[in-house]
């Protein structure tokens, strides 16, 4: 099914018609129009295999380049690979791990350069500090970008959770924000980003088919259905578009867009990770929530849209934030006691004094 938006990998992309394009779109965002045509991406990583998993990067971010956006939107943690750094042990995770200016997030930035678009790809990275953090870049066309650390980082407890949020001004002339995954299930969080100014919230995740402990959450979807797709490509899609994907999704992401009047691009890994199914589901939503395009594909897939950035202003959501009463709102900001990691909380931990141990 063809989904209004979504764009068709060409397979004979020139240099030269890069370079057009590459030029073409440096003259264009010279005049800092409020029109913004993004890209976001859903594809299956390899665990562990960048030079795979950079190249399906190059491959969307051409696709990107072709189709007009100024940006390409890329899933959570997509050069490392996700769902097996739980299984690593400490060599393991930095082996695997790499500063923002090592090679990998390079090839990016370069990339990025040459296209004239900006590029969002997630890894893991390791600071000067030795700190490990799921992290997200947006590689810039100027050779800049911005870096994001996953506020509730889970997937290990060697892997640090970011301390800051990370609101910026583009070359575009919008304003934007990052919040990766779990991120964006805390409601503080988009609003923070819409207070600090954000008009476009990139949402990169690694999500569908997860084991929740919340009774009516997300549950598994059965591997075998992944499996078997190629002879009940239907059934695997009705799940992707039920409760455990697209139907968990639309409970709560719609109304980040809404309250904080914000465009989000949301995007997502597809396909077997491990023990889990990502559902895809790659989408972008206007600031009351409503979807502008999305992908209703069972595999790798690329979807654009338009955004009228002058949308933001009279929004509904940033028209009743001008109503806040922010002297009311101080228990938003005070421990209860009962708080736990992020990684407790998402695995089922408890806690005797500062230890967390399994239920």
């Amino acid at each position: 099914m063809s989904i209004p938006g979504s764009y068709h990998i060409p397979s004979n992309l020139s240099l030269e018609l890069l370079r057009k394009i590459r030029d073409h779109r440096a003259q264009r965002s010279t005049s800092m129009s409020r029109s913004f045509r993004v890209a976001t991406v859903q594809f299956q990583h390899r665990a562990g295999d960048k030079d795979h998993n950079l190249g399906r990067i190059e491959h969307f971010a051409e696709a990107a380049a072709a189709a007009g956006a100024q940006i390409a939107c890329l899933p959570e943690m997509c050069i490392s690979g996700y769902w097996h750094l739980p299984r690593l042990d400490r060599g393991g995770l930095y082996e695997l791990a790499e500063p923002v200016d090592g090679p990998s997030v390079s090839r990016v930035a370069t990339l990025a350069e040459n296209l004239g678009i900006g590029i969002g790809v997630g890894w893991l990275e390791r600071d000067a500090h030795d700190r490990l953090y799921n992290a997200y870049r947006l590689c810039l066309p100027n050779g800049g970008g911005h870096t994001h650390r996953k506020l509730h980082a889970f997937e290990h407890p060697l892997i640090s959770s970011g301390q800051d949020y990370t609101v910026f001004d583009t070359p575009w002339g919008v304003r934007m924000s990052i919040l990766i995954c779990w991120d964006n299930n805390l409601v503080e969080n988009p609003r923070v980003a819409a207070l600090r100014g954000a008009e476009v919230l990139l949402a990169p995740h690694q999500t569908g088919g997860t084991k929740s402990l919340s009774p009516k959450g997300m549950k598994h979807i059965p591997l075998r259905y992944w499996e078997e797709r190629g002879q009940n490509p239907e059934r695997l899609r009705r799940e992707f578009q039920g409760p455990n994907g697209r139907g968990w999704l639309m409970r709560w992401l719609p109304a980040r867009a809404h309250d904080n009047g914000l465009f989000i691009v949301f995007s997502n890994g597809v396909g077997r990770d491990e023990d889990e199914l990502r559902t895809g589901n790659a989408m972008i939503l206007d600031p009351y929530g409503d979807v502008l395009s999305e992908s209703n594909s069972i595999g790798d897939d690329i979807v654009t849209a338009d955004l009228d950035i002058e949308e933001v202003a009279t929004s509904s959501g940033r028209r009743w934030m001008c109503g806040r009463r922010p002297n009311l709102y101080g228990s938003l900001a005070q421990r209860l006691g009962t708080e736990l990691s992020p990684h407790a909380t998402r695995f089922g931990l408890s806690r005797v004094g500062d230890v967390e141990f399994p239920i």
